[in-house]
């Protein structure tokens, strides 16, 4: 478990993750000791198509619902939240930053300066920066630094893996949520925070790949030497596999959902030869029994397509073989039967379900792999409060580049919303 020595008295942390099928709130309560997870809220949601706002009244009506549901089961009254973001508009890149230390200390500001520098490069007018992610610092000659802090030399340099979004998608979570009554604290790429909940350190040093498959897209996160080296959304997700079921039986989505989530399998070997469903019909017509390999024949395809493009995305990075922790599957979808032994089939490495880890309290709650990207913004705003905390009220840059300047965590409507409005 984490520990946030940094704060002087307990603070509440609410992560929000906004996914296409359901809007989850989180709510804990972060020490010294450690995160207690206090409350959560899980509603469905229609509002967002492929991790992208799609729908303001909708989306906003299930923000307030998860948030009044968590609020009232932790008894506390939520005002800010740490929004999650994803989507198919989310692209990365690497990006270098150098600033001269004439042969003093590094300081918490030189860090700063040089992730400026790497974060000041042109942007399309309709991109915004959502994070600048360190991969490694370079201090003179010496390369592969974790934190350069206290380190003597003339110059700092820095690799980062810039993320980012399209403005206007930033703008429509912000607008959801700032039109429940709330504030955002951030806006937080999701398989990000994702790998906050179920990584350890070993796996983050050694490689690993979080994969977080969610209802509308599956995003990917790479971890090379302790370092964040590469970022990429699949348009594809668990919503995919439903519709094929519903086209492949003939039968309503609703109940394409049903029998995938009850008898679905992503490898059909898996199924016994004997082994039958019952397929309501649509349209009025009546109800069958087919075999249950007729439905893993139709999501193992699917499974299989998503798997070889998350393959295909780490050759093309050239990262197959820096990832010796293998894979890490999180997300809804992946409670699937055989989902573990078509990735590991398809994607050639070992693969494991991601729980979330790291907290007390209710955790029975957010036990399941569809909790990983909530329980993960709740670290994230953790980490961050507990270094801002750490530094005398310095904010963490490490990871935060939606703002131009340091400021509270609990900033008001006015922070993020207005710097953006004050950009265009």
């Amino acid at each position: 478990m984490h520990s946030y020595t940094g704060l002087s008295q307990p603070e509440i942390v609410v992560g929000l993750d906004l996914g296409t099928t359901k809007v989850t709130a989180v709510v804990g309560e972060v020490d010294g000791d450690g995160i207690t997870i206090l409350g959560v809220g899980n509603v469905p949601c229609r509002g967002l198509r492929r991790g992208v706002v799609s729908n303001i009244e909708w989306t906003v009506r299930a923000i307030r619902e998860a948030i009044d549901a968590a609020q009232t089961m932790a008894g506390v009254e939520i005002t800010t939240v740490y929004a999650g973001i994803a989507g198919s508009h989310i692209r990365s890149h690497m990006s270098d930053g150098v600033c001269a230390i004439s042969g003093r200390e590094v300081t918490a500001h030189d860090l700063e300066r040089v992730l400026e520098g790497a974060r000041a490069i042109p942007v399309d007018a309709d991109r915004m920066i959502l994070h600048a992610l360190p991969r490694e610092y370079i201090v003179d000659t010496q390369d592969g630094i974790r934190d350069p802090i206290g380190m003597s030399g003339v110059r700092l340099q820095v690799r980062v893996n810039l993320v980012t979004a399209a403005t206007s998608c930033v703008q429509n979570v912000i607008r959801c949520v700032e039109r429940c009554g709330l504030n955002v604290a951030d806006v937080v790429l999701e398989p990000l925070a994702s790998s906050y909940a179920v990584l350890s350190e070993d796996e983050k040093e050694i490689g690993v790949v979080v994969i977080d498959m969610g209802g509308g897209t599956t995003d990917m996160l790479v971890y090379a030497d302790g370092g964040i080296a590469h970022t990429s959304v699949i348009p594809a997700g668990g919503n995919n596999i439903t519709s094929d079921v519903a086209a492949g039986l003939r039968t309503p989505m609703g109940e394409a959902e049903r029998l995938k989530r009850n008898y679905g399998c992503a490898l059909g070997r898996m199924i016994g030869d004997d082994e039958e469903i019952e397929v309501p019909g649509v349209g009025g017509h009546q109800a069958r029994r087919v075999p249950r390999q007729l439905l893993g024949n139709i999501i193992e395809p699917r499974a299989e397509e998503i798997f070889r493009e998350a393959r295909r995305r780490l050759e093309d990075a050239g990262l197959v073989h820096q990832v010796a922790a293998g894979v890490v599957l999180t997300g809804g979808s992946v409670l699937m039967e055989g989902m573990v032994e078509s990735a590991e089939e398809f994607l050639g490495m070992a693969v494991r379900l991601g729980f979330p880890v790291g907290m007390k309290g209710i955790v029975q709650l957010v036990q399941g792999p569809q909790y990983a990207t909530g329980v993960g913004l709740v670290q994230y705003g953790a980490e961050h409060l507990a270094q801002a905390a750490a530094r005398g009220g310095y904010h963490d840059l490490y990871e935060d580049s939606l703002e131009p300047e340091p400021a509270p965590a609990r900033r008001g409507k006015s922070g993020l919303w207005g710097w953006i409005k004050d950009a265009f």
